[in-house]
């Protein structure tokens, strides 16, 4: 069987067609010959995002995005996502979109959600969220740091405004000589600086021999201390006040006449009697020195008594 021309012509017009839609799918990013699913994500925004931007899952690329359009019911923006992998997906799993570095563009990352066990089909719709990236969040901290430098210059501005009119020539002048004498000021502490560095030096051996009897005088009022924790002062500092106690009742039972002692100091007719006795005793031994022979009486030849005569010294006490 021949064949003819026509078939040829035919044959390689559909051949061309084949290749021609082949060539165009992979070209926008599709594989003809290759099974995937079809996921839809939507976002508020998606800046930085285009087609044929890669989509991982734990870092690993699973596929890629299919297209980006509006939504004109709702105003957000659907991505269309091509997925090959076998690997399982839950229907509540999160595309994020992220940016990896600052010279590659942004991606979508898959977060599988692993207690779901409810898979996600082809078509539907998962939810997602835009992770900001290192360029962003620089941006984003340092947007309220140029505002505060931004016041803190405006402020800078208005001070130096106001010391400008503050400091007149005369000002300036007189600001000039302060710093001036504060120079010479602080030349003359370099020099006194220098001066008592030589004095230490100079008495360094007697700075650290008053140094050591300090730390030997600590040493000794230190060993002094265990001394007196050791002797039980509270025991000793007891007993004292138990005798001051007893020392006390003592002079209360004197002063109140107590005991022979009591009634001693306090009877006023045993002080008389006293006295009484003391003078009559005084009476009897002076009339012993004058009159002897009327107490003892020893004479062998029966002679006179003798008159006793007084010397300057005694006192004869009269009635």
């Amino acid at each position: 069987m021949k064949i003819t021309r026509e078939i040829k012509t035919a044959i390689l017009v559909i051949a061309s067609i084949l290749l021609f839609i082949w060539g165009y799918s992979f070209l926008k990013g599709r594989d003809l010959f290759n099974s995937y699913k079809t996921f839809y994500v939507e976002y508020e925004n998606v800046e930085g995002l285009t087609s044929s931007a890669p989509v991982t899952l734990n870092g690993l690329n699973i596929g890629k995005v299919n297209s980006i359009k509006i939504n004109e019911t709702t105003g957000k923006l659907l991505v269309e996502l091509q997925i090959k992998t076998d690997f399982p997906i839950s229907k509540s799993s999160i595309a994020s979109i992220y940016e990896p570095g600052f010279i590659a563009g942004k991606q979508i990352a898959i977060h599988p959600n692993f207690e779901d066990k409810t898979l996600a089909m082809d078509g539907d719709i998962l939810s997602g969220n835009v992770i900001l990236g290192l360029t962003a969040s620089v941006s984003e901290k340092l947007i309220p740091l140029q505002e505060k430098i931004e016041k803190l210059m405006q402020s800078a501005d208005t001070l130096l405004l106001g010391i400008n009119n503050v400091f007149d020539k005369k000002g300036q002048e007189s600001l000039k000589i302060s710093l001036a004498e504060l120079g010479k000021t602080m030349e003359q502490f370099h020099k006194a600086s220098l001066s008592v560095n030589t004095l230490l030096d100079d008495n360094k051996a007697q700075i650290n021999g008053v140094v050591t009897n300090f730390n030997k005088i600590s040493g000794d009022f230190s060993k002094i201390s265990d001394s007196l924790n050791k002797a039980d002062l509270g025991k000793t500092v007891k007993n004292l006040n138990t005798t001051l106690a007893k020392v006390n009742g003592i002079m209360s039972g004197l002063e109140s006449g107590k005991g022979t002692m009591g009634k001693m100091l306090n009877d006023d007719a045993l002080y008389s009697n006293l006295s009484k006795t003391s003078k009559e005793l005084e009476l009897l031994l002076q009339d012993v020195r004058l009159y002897p022979t009327r107490y003892i009486n020893v004479s062998l030849f029966g002679k006179k008594n003798k008159p006793y005569i007084a010397t300057e010294n005694d006192t004869i006490l009269k009635k």
